[in-house]
């Protein structure tokens, strides 16, 4: 199991009130990294956390560290907090989709396997805010612009029910999928965050065998809450056999990427922090490790409801 953090977490982070924990560098972020336990991955976020290509692979080398994914971050610029891919002024548009493209370059120059983008601000807070139709239009166009650009780097499209709208564009998995369907780029994919998926009402296993089954790929990202907001709790701290049986399936589908932790330290220690997300991580990685996925699948082929709560009760929670 190979398991990184987005590196944007290790410093200074805010919500609507607080501000927690101290700016640091790139470089210094990255040495905090390299004291956790359980983690060799990193995803920048680009333009953010990213100099030159050379720079960036000489600091990532030197401590010993891998890329998992570039983060394209088309949200912060105040020009995007009313929305990037869809917005109705092309100007704006064409900028979000240059922030996604350049990512790729960056990606393709220091190896990293793929682009993630989360559209957080794309979407609508009021009714009669926005024109749907539009809309929808413009997020069809502009991330199949992004998507062309350098196939061979994959674009993954992150889902989330709300925050910084209301409601977001892409609220749901099933809705990131539809706008694939129309975009029709094999080389895309969803980064299943097991949180938004939690916030979306949704079951993320389920969401990870739905996109595989429909012909495009995935990438996950680790964490947890309450459902009723994103608090990004560390993973399996309200939702253990839910992550049990995402880390179940994606097993059996050969998931082969990152394991990215997108939780947030907030009050807490950093270090510390992330050393119970990867131990727990990892520890339901090796639980998952002793199952008999045959006899599981053999069970619920059979509709043996029971025996399969059984085999959950004996030997996931052990009682």
């Amino acid at each position: 199991m190979k398991q990184s953090v987005i590196l944007a977490f290790m410093a200074n982070t805010q919500d609507r009130f607080c501000n927690y924990h101290s700016a640091k560098s790139t470089y210094e972020k990255l040495q905090l990294i390299q004291q956790i336990k359980g983690l060799d991955g990193v995803e920048l976020v680009y333009p953010h956390d990213t100099s030159t290509p050379e720079e960036t692979s000489a600091m990532m080398k030197e401590l010993g560290l891998n890329f998992a994914a570039i983060n394209a971050n088309i949200k912060k610029d105040p020009k995007f907090h009313a929305g990037s891919l869809s917005r109705p002024n092309k100007e704006i548009r064409d900028e979000a989709v240059n922030i996604i493209k350049r990512a790729k370059d960056f990606a393709k120059a220091v190896g990293a396997p793929h682009v993630t983008t989360c559209p957080l601000t794309d979407g609508y807070d009021m009714l009669f805010q926005i024109d749907y139709k539009a809309a929808w239009r413009y997020m069809i166009e502009t991330v199949a612009e992004a998507a062309d650009y350098l196939p061979e780097i994959p674009l993954f499209l992150e889902p989330k029910f709300s925050e910084t709208r209301v409601h977001c564009q892409l609220d749901s998995t099933s809705k990131a999928l539809l706008l694939l369907k129309e975009v029709g780029n094999k080389h895309t994919g969803v980064t299943l965050d097991v949180g938004h998926s939690m916030q979306s009402q949704e079951n993320p296993a389920q969401m990870l065998v739905t996109t595989l089954e429909s012909g495009f790929d995935v990438y996950i990202h680790t964490n947890d809450n309450d459902t009723k907001a994103d608090w990004d709790l560390v993973g399996g701290s309200r939702h253990f056999l839910n992550y049990v049986e995402l880390l179940f399936w994606a097993k059996e589908y050969g998931y082969d990427k990152y394991y990215t932790a997108d939780a947030s330290p907030r009050i807490f220690n950093v270090v510390d922090f992330f050393e119970r997300h990867t131990e727990v991580s990892l520890g339901i990685w090796n639980l998952v490790n002793t199952l008999d996925p045959k006899k599981y699948r053999k069970l619920m082929a059979e509709e043996n409801y029971n025996e399969l709560m059984r085999l959950v009760n004996k030997e996931i929670y052990r009682v």
